[in-house]
């Protein structure tokens, strides 16, 4: 493997593992709160959906250059309609955590779905957007061999991802406000005594973890695909997930994880360039990502400690 390709391999595995980050980190604000949110498939399902419908009506509208910035807006503020729904349920009306996480999963798919097909005249698919996201080459940076086309020539969401798990961190690990959500998510009630309101806490990471998971459908739409269909997820939302569990409920070992998983996927790629692999079944080769998500796991289990409280309804003035 010569280093074009190397540097090429890096590069499309930081496209496919720029959602993934965005929905992980999403999935350890609401775990680290204390609710699960296997719904992150649903979120996904639903931001891709409002980003692709969106930019398609800001490309019909003139909007330009803008046009993937409003689906990127609309795809996290529709990944957080979905997200409340679970909010109410697991939060409010303490409905068991998996079950409603699945629900959100099958309603955002069966929903998105009929609307697609209710506005684009029984299509199964949205119109195609062509103001999409471009990769965008750092100066300096992107001529250093290897490294520079792979992490140094991307798209702007692919910064924002990384920033963002910058950002996640240091809230989480260095501010009050990430210091309350880990008690709430460790012992709530402790953290009930010394004055922080749980279910508050909890409403507030399901929220932001919609707003992310949301965020990272939508970067699909607006980079890859350029429109919605249902098998645009297709699976990214539970690779996320286990980019959860894999990265120890951390951004750091998330990021890590996603971007192990995105390297997965981009063999499906660098695997068509070797004429051997000609004589592989395409369906293995399109399963990897997904056997490696389970072999992970199994290797996770017993060494990835979840938050304490994690699946666990709070009531009020419980001790």
């Amino acid at each position: 493997m010569d280093l074009v390709t190397l540097g090429n391999m890096l590069n499309t595995a930081l496209v496919f593992s720029t959602a993934l980050i965005l929905a992980a980190l999403g999935g350890i604000l609401s775990e680290r709160s204390g609710v699960v949110n296997i719904g992150l498939e649903g979120l996904m399902t639903a931001g891709a959906f409002a980003s692709a419908v969106s930019a398609y009506h800001a490309q019909e509208a003139g909007f330009g250059g803008a046009t993937p910035w409003i689906g990127l807006l609309a795809g996290g503020l529709f990944g957080v309609l979905y997200a409340l729904i679970h909010a109410v349920a697991t939060i409010t009306f303490r409905a068991d955590q998996v079950v409603s996480g699945i629900v959100i999963n099958f309603i955002a798919a069966g929903s998105t779905l009929y609307l697609v097909k209710l506005m684009f005249e029984g299509a199964g698919e949205t119109s195609l957007v062509n103001e999409t996201f471009h990769k965008v080459a750092i100066p300096l940076l992107s001529d250093i061999p290897v490294i520079g086309e792979g992490l140094f020539h991307a798209y702007p969401t692919t910064y924002l991802a990384f920033i963002l798990v910058a950002v996640i961190y240091y809230t989480l690990f260095k501010t009050p406000f990430g210091l309350r959500l880990r008690a709430v998510g460790e012992h709530p009630s402790a953290a009930d005594t010394v004055g922080i309101k749980v279910l508050r806490m909890r409403y507030i990471a399901v929220l932001l973890s919609g707003v992310l998971a949301g965020l990272g459908g939508a970067t699909i739409a607006m980079t890859t695909t350029g429109s919605f269909s249902h098998n645009t997820i297709s699976g990214q939302g539970f690779i996320a997930l286990a980019a959860v569990i894999f990265g120890k409920w951390n951004p750091l070992g998330a990021m890590g994880a996603a971007i192990f998983f995105g390297f997965a996927q981009s063999i499906n790629n660098i695997l068509q360039l070797f004429d051997w692999s000609s004589n592989i079944p395409p369906e293995f080769i399109y399963m990897l990502p997904y056997v490696l998500t389970i072999v992970v796991l199994v290797g996770a289990v017993g060494r990835s400690k979840a938050p304490g409280a994690l699946g666990e309804p709070y009531f009020a003035g419980k001790r």
